[in-house]
């Protein structure tokens, strides 16, 4: 049997203690997620994190460093994602691009907010990411490489 993990990417952008995740239709239900997803041939970590950002918020974005690079099995699928999790501020805001199929839009919300709404996370790791985040588990954007 193969092990064939998949390669996402994650931002965490906080303002003014919120932070910006995205609604997000999933099967017919409504889901919260950072703006996430996967990583594309050709493109860097960094590169794949600012344009899933963009394409599901509408925010642009400054990367400044990484909260972590985690594995996540999904219990409904099986799939494991290696997720490096991205630490950003937002930018600039463009509310007139389109976002990606599926996705209703971006909302802030704090943390106790998120917590309130466990049932509407994609993964339990929106939450935890924000706790290590909170918690000061913060890295230098190197750790997530460089193209070879």
């Amino acid at each position: 049997m193969s092990f064939n993990p998949h390669v996402t990417v994650a931002c965490l952008v906080e303002k003014d203690g919120r932070f910006l995740l995205v609604r997000e239709m999933i099967d017919g239900c409504e889901q919260l997620n950072q703006p996430a997803g996967h990583l594309e041939a050709n493109e860097t970590l960094e590169e794949a994190a600012k344009r899933e950002t963009l394409e599901e918020t509408g925010w642009r974005i400054e990367l400044t460093g990484v909260v972590g690079i985690d594995l996540y099995t999904a219990p409904a699928n099986g799939i494991t994602y290696v997720r490096t999790t991205f630490i950003a501020n937002a930018v600039t805001h463009l509310p007139e691009l389109p976002l990606d199929q599926g996705i209703i839009g971006p909302i802030w919300l704090d943390r106790d907010e998120i917590a309130s709404r466990r049932e509407l996370l994609r993964s339990p790791m929106v939450l935890q990411i924000v706790d290590d985040y909170l918690a000061g588990r913060r890295f230098p954007l190197e750790v997530a490489g460089r193209r070879g």
